[in-house]
């Protein structure tokens, strides 16, 4: 099933700022729910987007066990900003750890105890307390890059690709699954551990001018789109290798991503439908703006004449 000052930079891609998805959440949960919580809901803010936060707060060395949380080094980092970081925390955790288990951290300076949820278990061995490896540190950030919304919005995505764990089956999936989640969205891949960033591609034509999505750091981005540090490189088929299963056949993810001369672990993301936009529905969504045209951008039919 498909799924501070530095650090809090990076993982606060979207994770609330200014969120106003209306259902979205009870729909995602339903859904992971039936997929044992291996769904995702993206929420993390791109301003928050560090490449620094996750080798400075100590976890990627002293990993993400008990031990490591109760690390000075992660305190430190922790107290900076104790709401962001908590938020930042959500993400790292939902994607390194698998589902059923926590992660829980008591502050020492308040005496808060947090807990964070596992859901796509994607570096096992970083989860359990060993440093990370370069393939697990690729993942995660792709795993952040994908839950990254520029906008705070929550919107239930499909993650799809392989975990770092050698040998082990990739994220499961469902052919409901992919019904569902019908539209392929983007790839996302890079490194954010030791400063090389990360990046984007779509995995489908850059939206026409009357459509547009909260998910404008994936699918939506283009030459004019700006999610730093989130950098959009153009198409996936032109960066990335296809997984192809045991029969020969095409996946619907990717097993490896290229840039500047450098192989990626990457992960797919995937989106319903109805989480794409039309000028023309009646719905003046908050991606669409007044106007007297029928493009997102000048929507006149959905959000009428400008004053």
């Amino acid at each position: 099933m498909g799924y501070a000052a530095g650090l809090l930079g990076l993982l606060v891609l979207g994770i609330g700022t200014g969120a106003c998805g209306v259902g979205v959440e009870t729909v995602e949960e339903e859904v992971a729910r039936a997929r044992r919580g291996e769904l995702s809901s993206n929420g993390l803010s791109t301003n928050g987007l560090s490449t620094n936060g996750l080798s400075t707060n100590g976890l990627s060395t002293n990993g993400l066990s008990t031990n490591g949380l109760s690390k000075n080094g992660f305190a430190t980092w922790f107290n900076q900003d104790p709401a962001t970081a908590d938020s930042v925390m959500e993400y790292v955790v939902k994607c390194a750890v698998p589902s059923g288990e926590v992660r829980q951290f008591t502050n020492p300076l308040t005496g808060t105890l947090h807990t964070w949820n596992g859901a796509l278990g994607l570096a096992p061995g970083w989860a359990a307390g060993a440093s990370a490896t370069v393939v697990e540190q690729e993942v995660i950030s792709a795993c952040l890059a994908a839950h990254a919304n520029k906008y705070g919005i929550h919107v239930a995505i499909s993650v799809l690709g392989n975990s770092a764990a050698s040998g082990t089956p990739p994220i499961p999936y469902t052919q409901e699954e992919l019904a569902t989640f019908s539209e392929p969205e983007s790839c996302f891949f890079g490194n954010l551990f030791d400063g090389t960033g990360v990046f984007a591609a779509n995995d489908q034509p850059y939206l026409p001018a009357d459509r547009s999505t909260s998910r404008t750091c994936g699918l939506a981005s283009g030459p004019t789109q700006s999610c730093p540090p989130l950098t959009h490189l153009g198409m996936c088929a032109s960066l990335c290798q296809r997984a192809v299963g045991s029969g020969g056949a095409a996946l619907p993810y990717y097993a490896t991503c290229t840039h500047a001369g450098r192989d990626f672990r990457p992960l797919t993301a995937r989106l319903r439908p109805q989480d794409i936009y039309q000028c023309g529905d009646g719905i003046c969504q908050f991606t669409e703006h007044c106007g007297t045209g029928t493009s997102a951008s000048s929507c006149q039919s959905d959000c009428g004449t400008c004053p």
